[in-house]
């Protein structure tokens, strides 16, 4: 999820704790137990900070070791053990069982969305990406927000993120209902299905979806139930040349196929260079795929240049490559 819905969820969680007597008796242990709720539910995106590095590292292990089961375990002993330190009075073990929760919770939501995370390290690197939740829902965001605003007003916090944790419970549910439905319609459509990434949006019924068949890609929306494709490709093979075995080595190229699980390639001859470029099919965006990865290697087989990223233009595509992957 993105950062404000992680904020809102670690307000959420430091009052549904009050459920629990040790924390409801204990003034001193609440608010040792709220400090771990809010830095708990952002702690594994502290690998955040990759960005200032450049793009490539920060694809490849964005949502991945911070978000893994050792790490998740790791980071509910720290955080509670240093609060603990600034209490030490208090009860550890609900500090830590609480702080404990908000990591999880923060793993466990980030999986739901199109991006995912490698939250089964170290027994596979696979990224688990369910793609039904959009990174930021406006309706989970919403009731975060009613939440905190009646916990303001005197309303019980516990009973009342009881509830509305209840709601967004049902809320998952549906749209868990809803991706299933839009991947039967895919099936009764299209013969030879593989794989169906569904990357739903802001707009509660707008889905994007990117399919992978036997020998093509397809590109499609759905919007209010009905399945419409917009672009299909020939599903090629990577050749088996030099161009592309160098391409692969870059340090770009290879954190966007270690993260990408459909893209479409391309390789394309100029006067002084080869570019590869690898292109994302799930972000389709007003008729731009705007997530790639580009390598241009010049007729000595040097690699001149490299890219990956989000980009939305092709001119500012070609600024990145002229002058670097400078840190974002």
């Amino acid at each position: 999820m993105d950062t404000g819905t992680h904020v809102v969820m670690g307000i959420a969680l430091g009052g549904l704790a009050t459920l629990d007597p040790a924390v409801h008796n204990d003034p001193t242990l609440f608010n040792a137990v709220f400090v771990g709720t809010m830095i708990g539910s952002q702690a594994p995106d502290f690998d955040t900070i990759l960005k200032l590095r450049n793009n490539a590292v920060y694809i490849r292990h964005h949502r991945g070791i911070t978000h893994s089961i050792p790490a998740v375990i790791i980071w509910g002993i720290l955080l509670a053990g240093i609060i603990h330190l600034f209490a030490p009075g208090v009860n550890f073990l609900h500090l830590w069982l609480w702080t404990f929760a908000a990591v999880i919770i923060h793993v466990f939501v980030d999986i739901f969305n199109a991006y995912g995370t490698q939250a089964y390290r170290p027994f596979t690197n696979r990224w688990v990406a369910h793609g039904f939740i959009n990174t930021f829902d406006p309706y989970i965001f919403i009731l975060h927000i009613a939440g905190i605003v009646a916990w303001m007003l005197g309303a019980n916090p516990g009973y009342t993120w009881l509830i509305i944790y209840g709601v967004i419970a049902l809320y998952y549910i549906k749209r868990y209902i809803d991706k299933r439905e839009i991947i039967k319609k895919i099936h009764d459509h299209l013969s030879d299905v593989e794989q169906i990434a569904t990357s739903p949006t802001i707009k509660q019924n707008f889905w994007r979806v990117a399919i992978t068949t036997k020998d093509r890609f397809y590109v499609g929306k759905a919007e209010h139930g009905h399945i419409q494709i917009v672009d299909e490709f020939e599903k090629l093979p990577l050749p088996d040349t030099e161009i592309i075995h160098l391409a692969k080595k870059d340090k770009n190229a290879s954190a966007f196929l270690s993260f990408s699980p459909v893209y479409r390639w391309e390789v394309n001859d100029y006067d002084d260079f080869t570019e590869v470029r690898f292109i994302d099919l799930r972000y389709r965006s007003k008729g731009h795929y705007p997530f790639v990865a580009v390598v241009q290697i010049d007729d000595n087989m040097r690699i001149m240049s490299s890219y990956t990223g989000w980009i939305f233009s092709e001119q500012k595509l070609q600024t990145k490559l002229l002058f670097g992957d400078n840190p974002i």
